[in-house]
């Protein structure tokens, strides 16, 4: 990856390949391991981006497994409500497919944390965005950044427009309907995908990245990704975009890249990624990754999210900040990255990112 603080660029290796960083940089006090238990106990709470929730639940069975004095619970209500939570106080901990903007985080008062405290916000979850459909006739379909931006702001309408045929030559397309389908609530993964279909087709997709849909582009609304998986797998001429995990047995399109049409996958995730730098202007423990979307090199997936956990600097409740400490620690270590890519199909972080991180979380007290 392309780091503006490091000036290196660093591969993130394949979700088969297991990252090997040193454990004494990855892992945090009391973080424990799989194979025993701690003297950690109490509660945290965490909530946000549905992306999350397979590896979430990966995690806490991992961490609650080695520390079970400690109860972990992951509440997917999407980016948006994780952010809020956090703000208020509500949760100890968030998840969110993007990170807080650097004037949120100015106007912002984190109920939990030390006053005048910083945040930590860690690029934990790194995977696609598929586009998922469902249509009758058809397994395979290519989509161009402007026809995917014709269909999702209402322009292109049914299957066999000549956009579509454009990009699928040799299909044998319906004349059915199309359903475009998005998510009703605030999500990052909205917001990702809006900003893919911005940067690479701004002449159709003419709003700007936004985490609640555009009411003038219309179509159907759902919430969350399991609300957006079940509209598509339920429909009929229906399309729509959620984390690859939940992909299923849908239907899941190529996106242009160039010359080529290119399928999801975690290493084109991370290739991506491995071409984009890190926003310039955030303190030490703030990480966040500004993506790409336009890369043509060869291999890459643009419509990926980087997913964020947000924790305080300091929190008030000085045990709170040692569960939080202790519970991202395991996360985002080899061993955690490693279960979220068998449970959602992530790629984990590259190890001079996971050095960053290690960091970042040692500020948290």
């Amino acid at each position: 990856m392309n780091f503006k603080r490091t000036g290196s660029i660093v591969a993130i290796a394949a979700v088969s390949t297991m990252l090997l960083a040193s454990c004494a940089s990855n892992e945090g006090p009391s973080s424990g391991s799989s194979e025993g238990g701690s003297d950690l106990s109490g509660s945290l709470v965490g909530i946000g981006a549905t992306s999350q929730q397979a590896a979430q639940e990966a995690w806490v069975a991992g961490y609650q497994t080695a520390n079970d004095g400690v109860d972990v619970s992951y509440d997917p209500q999407g980016s948006g409500g994780g952010r809020e939570s956090f703000i208020s106080g509500a949760a100890d901990f968030a998840g969110s497919d993007r990170a807080f903007t650097t004037d949120e985080i100015s106007s912002s008062t984190f109920a939990g944390c030390t006053p005048d405290t910083g945040i930590v916000e860690l690029p934990a979850y790194v995977s696609p965005i598929a586009v998922v459909f469902n249509l009758d006739g058809v397994d395979e379909l290519n989509l161009s950044p402007a026809t995917l931006a014709g269909i999702f702001n209402g322009s292109i309408t049914t299957w066999d427009a000549d956009e579509i045929k454009a990009d699928n030559p040799d299909a044998d397309l319906p004349s059915t309907g199309i359903t475009a389908v998005h998510r009703s609530d605030d999500s990052g993964t909205t917001e990702n995908f809006t900003d893919y279909l911005n940067k690479t087709a701004s002449d159709v997709w003419t709003e700007e990245a936004d985490g609640t849909w555009p009411t003038a582009f219309g179509g159907e609304g759902a919430s969350g990704t399991t609300g957006v998986i079940d509209a598509v797998t339920n429909g009929t001429g229906t399309i729509g975009y959620a984390d690859a995990s939940r992909a299923g047995d849908l239907g899941v399109a190529k996106v242009k890249v160039g010359d080529e049409f290119v399928g999801f996958s975690a290493e084109a995730a991370a290739a991506i990624v491995d071409e984009s730098p890190e926003e310039e202007g955030r303190t030490d423990g703030d990480i966040a990754i500004a993506l790409d979307r336009t890369s043509e090199a060869a291999g890459v997936y643009p419509i990926v999210l980087v997913s964020y956990l947000i924790a305080c600097e300091s929190y008030e409740d000085a045990a709170k900040g040692e569960l939080v400490k202790s519970y991202l620690s395991y996360v985002t270590s080899d061993e955690g990255q490693q279960v979220a890519a068998d449970a959602a199909g992530s790629a984990p972080i590259s190890s001079t990112l996971s050095g960053q991180v290690a960091d970042a979380i040692a500020l948290i007290k």
